[in-house]
């Protein structure tokens, strides 16, 4: 159930829509900002077009094909991206190809582009949650109303959590709060380690996967593979892929140090 804004004849506007709006904007704000630091500021800025754009695709084109049984009697249905049902693994794999291939492209360091990119995506991943609370969808298990109480929740969340008779679980809010954490360990990671490139990137694998991993685990919407839950698969190939390249990437300093 998509939340109205405001209407004015024909025109109506949804939460949904401004909040994913307020979303990208908000992670092409910070990525330009950080690109000037980089003297790579033209590159950005025609670089996040492409991205948003195939982020957005890739993001729809995911869901899609794991649903696809919900649009094959209506395929126009699946052009209706407002009404909800977009994955954000999909975004950032489409999101990930665009800039593999824009930076070969332009002959632009690949890790470099994403750790300018990497801060504003885990914040827009936490406004963007506040979409699915709009939409009243991808909540978690069923909890109640004492549960959400003791949470300290204010009221506008615990009555935005009673969906259809039931109340449960604000998922939603859990990843929000776990991406606005993540922003911050990104940006103080930043000012910390300045001269390895793709900590940041890595430490972004690490992060989202973790809290992903075990939130996906208590939503009743999950993309399934068989009995697995899709996103928890691709969670767990983030975490570890993150932490080898960690690993790599500290060796690799340090040989480079000993060698000066």
């Amino acid at each position: 159930m998509d939340r109205v804004l405001f209407s004015i004849g024909p025109i109506t506007i949804y939460w949904y829509s401004v909040t994913m709006l307020l979303a990208v904007l908000t992670g092409i704000y910070l990525s330009l900002k950080e690109s000037k630091k980089h003297n790579m500021y033209d590159y950005i800025s025609d670089l996040i077009v492409y991205v948003v754009v195939f982020g957005i695709i890739g993001a729809r084109t995911y869901y899609v094909i794991f649903n696809f049984d919900n649009y094959q009697s209506n395929l126009l249905d699946i052009f209706k991206i407002w009404e909800g049902g977009i994955a954000i693994y999909g975004a950032i794999i489409g999101g990930l190809l665009t800039i593999i291939y824009m930076s070969k492209k332009r002959k632009e360091s690949i890790i470099e582009t994403t750790d300018i990119i990497v801060p504003g995506l885990i914040l827009a991943q936490a406004i963007g949650r506040w979409g699915n609370f709009f939409n009243q969808e991808a909540h978690g298990l069923e909890v109640s109303l004492e549960f959400l109480k003791k949470l300290k929740l204010p009221e506008f969340i615990i009555e935005g959590m009673y969906i259809n008779g039931s109340y449960y679980h604000p998922t939603f809010l859990y990843e929000s709060i776990w991406c606005i954490i993540g922003f911050i360990v990104l940006i103080i990671i930043r000012k910390l380690i300045k001269r390895r490139k793709g900590i940041l990137t890595y430490s972004y694998f690490i992060w989202y996967g973790i809290g992903r991993l075990f939130i996906e685990g208590l939503r009743t919407d999950s993309l399934y593979l068989g009995s697995f839950r899709i996103s928890q698969i691709v969670s767990l190939l983030l975490i570890v892929i993150g932490i080898i390249l960690i690993i790599v990437n500290i060796i690799k300093g340090k040989k480079n140090e000993r060698k000066i």
